[in-house]
Order: C-alpha cells, then sequence, then structure tokens
C-alpha cells in the first residue's frame, strides 16, 4: 500500500463517498477544471461531470447559499473556500440558515453540507490566506467543527463529516496538506466526529493541540521523553463539540496541562478548555492550565509569520514553567 499525503487522503475520502453515494456533490471556486487551489479535487470532475462536480463564480455567499438550498432538496453538498479568509461573505447563510434549518423546521429538514475551507499560517500567504478563525464557527449551534492533523484522519473525518445529517465546517490545515504521508487504506471506515484522539499516553503532563500544530506537539513530546517526562498528547479534532471526557480524564492523571492552537488568544477554542479543565478537573490539578497560541492581531505577512505562530521552543518554555510550578 502506497503511503499518501493528507491532500491526497481528502481526495479519496471525496472520490469514495461520490461512488457510492449519487446525492453527493461538489462545488466552488475552480474545483472542476483545476481541481481547487491545493489540487484537493482533481479528477473529480473528469470521473463524475460537470453536473456532480460545479466550478461556481467567484461568489461564496453563493457558495453557502446554494449548497444550503442543495441540501434541503435531498443533495449532499460537500461546499470548498479556496481560503477560510474569503469564508466570511458566506457567514450569514451558514448561521443564518444552515445552522437552523433543523431547529427552524423541527427535524422536518436537515441541512447535511460540508463546508471545507484550508486554513491556518505557514505557507507565507498573504493577507486573508492565512486565517485561524475557528472558534467563530463554534460558538455557533448547529454546527459541527472539525480539523483533522493526518491523512489518516482526514480520510476518515472527512467521510464522517459528509455522512453527517446537519452541517459541518471542516477546516484542512495547509501546511501539513503535503509534510508527511501515512498508509491510508481506501476502505470507507469513518472515524468517529465528537471524540478527541490520545495520540500518546503519559503520566507527567498533558498536551492539547488540533490541526497543524499537533506536529509541533508530537515533537515537543518526544523531545520531553529524552528526559523522562511523560506527556500525554491529545488532538481535539472535533473543536465543536468538545470531547471534554477524554481531557478531563487525562489532566485527572497527568495533573498538569498546556494547550497548543495557532489561532489568537482572546477567546480562543482554548480558552473553553481550560475554562472547563478549570471547573471540573480543579481537585486534580497541581499547577495553573497555560495556553500556547498565537497573538491577537492579524496574521502577519511571511517574513513575519513564524513569530507569531506557537514554535517547539515557545511549547517547550511554557512546559518547563508548568512543570516547575509549586
Amino acid at each position: 500500500m502506497n503511503e499518501i499525503t493528507m491532500a491526497e487522503a481528502l481526495n479519496q475520502a471525496i472520490m469514495y463517498e461520490m461512488n457510492q453515494d449519487e446525492n453527493v456533490v461538489l462545488l466552488g471556486e475552480d474545483v472542476g477544471l483545476n481541481g481547487g487551489v491545493f489540487r484537493i479535487t482533481v479528477g473529480l470532475q473528469e470521473k463524475f461531470g460537470t453536473e456532480r462536480v460545479i466550478d461556481t463564480p467567484l461568489s461564496e455567499t453563493m457558495i453557502s447559499g446554494l449548497a444550503v438550498g442543495m441540501a434541503v432538496q435531498g443533495l449532499k453538498p460537500i461546499a470548498e473556500f479556496q481560503f477560510m479568509g474569503f469564508i466570511y461573505p458566506g457567514f450569514d447563510h451558514i448561521i443564518s440558515h444552515a445552522s437552523r434549518m433543523r431547529n427552524r423546521t423541527r427535524g422536518r429538514l436537515t441541512c447535511p453540507i460540508v463546508y471545507r475551507a484550508p486554513y491556518g499560517g505557514g505557507i507565507h500567504a498573504p493577507e486573508h490566506h492565512s486565517e485561524s478563525t475557528e472558534a467563530l464557527f463554534a460558538h455557533i449551534p448547529g454546527i459541527r467543527v472539525v480539523i483533522p492533523s493526518s491523512p489518516a484522519r482526514a480520510y476518515g473525518l472527512l467521510l464522517a463529516s459528509i455522512r453527517n445529517p446537519d452541517p459541518v465546517v471542516f477546516l484542512e490545515p495547509k501546511r501539513i496538506y503535503r509534510l508527511v504521508k501515512q498508509n491510508v487504506p481506501d476502505n470507507g471506515e469513518a472515524l468517529p466526529l465528537d471524540q478527541a484522539f490520545v495520540l500518546k499516553e503519559g503520566k507527567d503532563i498533558t498536551l492539547i493541540s488540533w490541526g497543524a500544530m499537533i506536529n509541533e506537539t508530537l515533537i515537543v513530546a518526544d523531545k520531553l521523553k529524552e528526559n523522562n517526562i511523560e506527556a500525554e498528547v491529545i488532538d481535539v479534532a472535533t473543536i465543536k463539540p468538545l470531547d471534554m471526557t477524554t481531557m478531563i480524564n487525562s489532566v485527572n492523571k497527568t495533573g498538569r496541562c498546556v494547550i497548543i492552537h495557532e489561532a489568537a488568544k482572546t477567546c480562543g477554542v482554548g480558552a473553553e478548555i481550560s475554562a472547563q479543565l478549570a471547573y471540573k478537573s480543579i481537585m486534580s490539578l497541581t499547577a495553573p492550565i497555560h495556553r500556547v497560541t498565537g497573538y491577537d492581531t492579524v496574521m502577519p505577512y511571511p517574513k513575519l509569520e513564524k513569530y507569531y505562530m506557537p514554535s517547539v521552543e515557545r511549547i517547550l518554555s511554557t512546559i518547563k514553567k508548568v512543570l516547575e510550578f509549586s
């Protein structure tokens, strides 16, 4: 079995589900003829035709609204935004209609939509191309927010999202589209939504992260291991709803916690995780919960990007404070 990248795993998942279910359709800017900005959808229009793989006009408002209309009429649209920073014109349809349709119709209609978007920094892109604003969507009732961190999880979580009867905002960390390769069987097996994944078990400290920052978090865990410090690493994966049970159980075991995310610190998802852990694990904590995050500024241009994003060194420095706290 050949190892594949996250980009290839996402293509594989879409291909599988479109083969299995003729109601699955794909729409977005340049998703067909060009295969998308990052070539995630390459080859799909050639295989399934222009009625199922639709190149849309340059209009995020139309893409998000059209997906709602398709979904309530029995289709399962996968709507792609070229970058997360371009998603905001479509925000109204996602918040006002997709998220509320089940409640508005008392369950008569649902919106099985996957809104896909490359997100995050690390590729030296210009403004609006490196956004990490997942907390905006996590605040909205009726929407799931899913962020994969590896090829295997991208494949399984995207399949689960397409099959889900309610809207999912599926954010793809573009920095790791082609960073690592894994064996990913094309067997149609979905991974569970709403569940965090324990990537490494440990007894000394809990490290919580998601998306591309899992890469740095695992590097940190290996460095700690060299000093006989066992870190438990948790990939949140579904940031709405949060699997707090897995995180609480881990912190109850280790007594220490550091949360790592690329998004700005204030009102980030890490703040919610921290609040719930402080409330439910207060008697187990032996040190304050710390967060290593981006800063409360606009993501800078390429020359300063590396200073914005949490580095291995910054994470290790914070962990040192937590371990030394007494």
